[in-house]
């Protein structure tokens, strides 16, 4: 059998799902943790649902092709066989081992008397008034709104009850109907129940003799729904959340009418095809009513036992994650963001970033800098301008605070905004007008490509001219992914990258021709011609006495011109060592085509988020960091940045740190030219290396470091 040249990219993706659930099965992982692996495994799939899957599907439904069939076969076996795991996992050990240790999921058959007068009484007063039962006997099936948790009741007329027939009521020839109910969204899902005595446990965070006992939403409303149908008895029930087609883009020609066309694709969201439907295993003849409503097939249905939504548990999952808390003991050993030791914390950045590059790398270190870059520039009199690339805020942001300040305080901000970041596009609306209204000039990038490159420019007034400060990195200006995503950034005033910057900036923002960047490179202009001579080169200079070295980390690689460029590479004898973390299309390890590339992917309590490449250029080396992936639509469909890493300093720092990444044998696997990802593990008599916990007592030994160092009260500082 000829050996098969790229993977697929789709079953490598769920391939990596299968890799987070690995985390949830390991009983050396903290419980909480293990739970929040799962919630993450059902979000992860929610999305990929939404997009990938729908995708293909529509490519089925518009050009049906051979391929495209065999391939959706194959996503949905391997996808029901981790569900299936998944749900294992969770009922079998999670949830029992949650109740040994205090968190008690009880459903509704299983509540106490007490639960049960509460849970009634929830119902009637806080529940009830928000639902509306849907009958499904009209012409039109009523909508299921997308990730939207649904209960589904059938019901039978109670015999004897006489009631005066309208026009409302249920067919004659039809004493078995079936009501629909949207379990409402503005409560939360977990609903703590009390302990004997009337209290909870909950909201002390206080373990009563009981511990703390919870049901779901869900549970409550399937127990009670039948008083949203009166005259009618429940004989079945079924929960269900449907996904539906997200994989929709924006009218880039809306012009002005941009951000209600971005609106217009958020409710085309809500109302597109379904794709796949989850429910429980309760009622497979109300599973089989709405599976056909749907037009989904057997295989687009996946039924599991108990929660149907895993997420749903995500704030159980959260808890304890302060060090006082009771179930602290139930999540990883709490980890500090440490400041950096070569910022000042009580003064500004800019006689620091003058004199040298200073590397972040969040979350080991605090992503506090990033915010505090900002908020000095905005208060800063000398500073005249700042400029910055938005994609994914987060809610509440102090960056968006900041620029705010800046423009009340007359300085021009401009804001390139990437209103089409996926799922995140309401939030982003939201915080944009925010700005708007503050008086920043806001620019929603370019026409039919997203601007995912990741920097801040501030242009300060010195006593000899004009001075550019300049922020890069691999991440989001998130300060709540900043907390569990792994991403490098550098503060620099290198006046070359700095005039590359403002190039860049000019192009996004207006008519610019695309400038001479000699020291940036921007995708989808300059990126991949770099980075594949950049692999060129390493092969030109490779020889059997010195084989060239390429060392890379990022998300995901599926470009096929650049896997065909490290093929080449392996062939001419370059080692080739990738850190990929989610999807990889390549496949390491053949002979005569990759023999010579690895590839292996840690999974750990931080999410691996940074891009870094270092090529060995015979003994000159270099390293680059950047915001882009190695994929197709980074590379050739997106905006994005690479720059060099100049400092010497810096360069040692980030070539230690992607060095350890491929020592890693705890939380790594390694990928096989199967396509099957092997768990790495240390050999006998070997130690033991863990690379995130390597990282974090490196900053915690810098830290230590830094406050048992006497002060100096009497620092000679350079005056602006």
């Amino acid at each position: 059998m000829e050996q098969m040249r790229y993977l697929n990219r789709e079953l490598s993706w769920v391939e990596f799902n299968d890799r987070v659930l690995s985390e949830a099965c390991k009983e050396s992982v903290p419980l909480l943790e293990r739970l929040s692996f799962l919630s993450i495994v059902s979000s992860n799939f929610d999305e990929f649902f939404q997009v990938r899957v729908a995708s293909i599907k529509r490519r089925i439904s518009e050009a049906p092709s051979d391929e495209d069939s065999l391939l959706m076969e194959q996503i949905s076996k391997r996808c029901h066989e981790i569900v299936s795991h998944q749900y294992r996992v969770l009922n079998g050990e999670v949830l029992p081992l949650l109740s040994a240790n205090g968190f008690s999921y009880v459903e509704a058959d299983r509540f106490s008397p007490a639960e049960r007068d509460y849970a009634q009484d929830f119902f009637k007063n806080q529940v009830y008034p928000l639902l509306t039962p849907l009958r499904t006997d009209g012409p039109e099936f009523p909508h299921i709104v997308n990730q939207s948790p649904y209960a589904v009741f059938m019901l039978e007329k109670i015999s004897g009850l006489h009631s005066k027939e309208t026009v409302f009521s249920a067919r004659k020839d039809s004493p078995r109907i079936v009501g629909l109910v949207q379990i409402p969204q503005s409560i939360p899902r977990i609903v703590w129940l009390p302990d004997e005595s009337g209290s909870f446990a909950a909201d002390s965070q206080i373990q009563s003799s009981q511990g703390m006992r919870f049901t779901l939403l869900d549970d409550i409303i399937t127990a009670y729904g039948d008083m949203l149908f009166p005259g009618y008895s429940l004989t079945e029930t079924l929960l269900l959340k449907v996904d539906r087609d997200a994989d929709f883009s924006v009218d880039e020609e809306a012009g002005s009418r941009f951000i209600q066309a971005m609106e217009e694709v958020l409710v085309k969201r809500q109302t597109s095809f379904a794709v796949r439907m989850v429910c429980n295993s309760t009622s497979s003849s109300l599973k089989k009513i709405v599976q056909d409503k749907l037009n989904l097939s057997e295989s687009d249905v996946y039924r599991v036992e108990g929660i149907i939504d895993v997420t749903a548990l995500s704030h159980i999952a959260g808890m304890g994650s302060s060090k006082s808390s009771f179930a602290s003991n139930l999540r990883y050993p709490q980890w500090e963001n440490f400041y950096p030791a070569d910022l000042p914390e009580d003064e500004t950045f800019w006689n620091t970033i003058r004199q040298h590059d200073v590397l972040l790398n969040v979350p080991y270190q605090s992503f506090e800098p990033v915010v505090k870059f900002v908020q000095d520039a905005a208060r800063d009199k000398n500073v005249l301008a700042i400029k910055m690339t938005l994609y994914r805020l987060g809610s509440n942001s102090p960056i968006v605070r900041a620029l705010e300040k800046a423009a009340q305080n007359g300085k021009h901000v401009t804001a390139f905004v990437e209103v089409k970041a996926r799922f995140d596009e309401q939030q982003n609306i939201s915080w944009v007008n925010e700005l708007v209204d503050a008086g920043v000039t806001v620019v929603y990038g370019v026409v039919n490509i997203k601007v995912h490159a990741k920097l801040c420019l501030v242009i300060r007034r010195e006593s000899d001219g004009l001075r550019r400060y300049l922020h890069m990195s691999t991440g989001n200006y998130n300060p709540a992914t900043a907390k569990v995503y792994q991403d490098l950034s550098v503060f620099t005033c290198n006046p070359q990258l700095t005039t590359d910057a403002t190039f860049f900036l000019n192009v996004i923002s207006g008519y610019s021709t695309v400038q001479s960047m000699p020291h940036l490179y921007m995708a989808p202009v300059t990126l991949k011609g770099r980075l594949l001579s950049l692999i060129d080169r390493e092969i030109m200079q490779s020889t059997p006495e010195t084989p060239g070295l390429i060392m890379a980390k990022m998300n995901s690689l599926c470009h096929k011109e650049i896997i065909d460029a490290l093929y080449r590479a392996s062939q001419a004898g370059v080692r080739v060592m990738l850190n990929v973390r989610g999807i990889c299309t390549l496949v390491p390890g053949v002979p005569g085509l990759s023999e010579n590339i690895s590839v292996v992917s840690i999974i750990d309590r931080y999410l691996e988020h940074s891009r870094v490449c270092y090529f060995q250029n015979g003994g000159e080396e270099e390293l680059y960091i950047g915001s882009a992936d190695w994929m197709d639509r980074n590379l050739d469909r997106r905006v994005e940045l690479m720059f060099p890493v100049t400092d010497s300093s810096v360069f040692k720092s980030v070539k230690e740190i992607l060095s350890v990444y491929f020592e890693d044998n705890c939380q790594s696997y390694r990928l096989q030219s199967d396509g099957t990802w092997k768990a790495i593990t240390a050999e006998p008599g070997e130690p033991v290396v863990r690379a995130q916990e390597i990282l974090y007592q490196h900053y915690k030994k810098a830290d230590d470091a830094k406050k048992s160092a006497p002060r100096n009260d009497f620092v000679v500082r350079r005056v602006d």
